[in-house]
């Protein structure tokens, strides 16, 4: 199951879905690149980063688990295409049969 737009005609479809989630990886990054900044701004400007009350800053919490969730969107977009780790497992069950 797919959230991507088939290919159009005359294109590759898995390099046409690959293109696809490296688009929407770069679109999600830069939209936790844009909060974060703005967060991070808000929580400096209060004036919270001169207070000792505080162990960690608040906005630490929302970029180490939203990051989280970006390094695994660049792992499914540049690292690891589902296709490729498909077809790598198939030849390994493949060669295992003929021997």
């Amino acid at each position: 199951m797919s959230n991507y737009q088939p290919a159009p005609e005359g294109k590759d479809p898995v390099l046409w879905e690959t293109a696809q989630k490296r688009a929407s990886f770069k679109v999600h990054f830069a939209s936790y690149v844009i909060v974060n900044i703005f967060l991070w701004a808000l929580w400096y400007f209060n004036g919270e980063h001169i207070s000792p009350g505080s162990m960690f800053p608040w906005p630490l919490w929302t970029t180490l688990g939203w990051g989280i969730g970006i390094a695994f969107h660049f792992m499914a977009a540049y690292v690891t295409p589902k296709n490729n780790a498909v077809e790598n497992e198939y030849q390994k069950l493949k060669n295992k049969q003929n021997k």
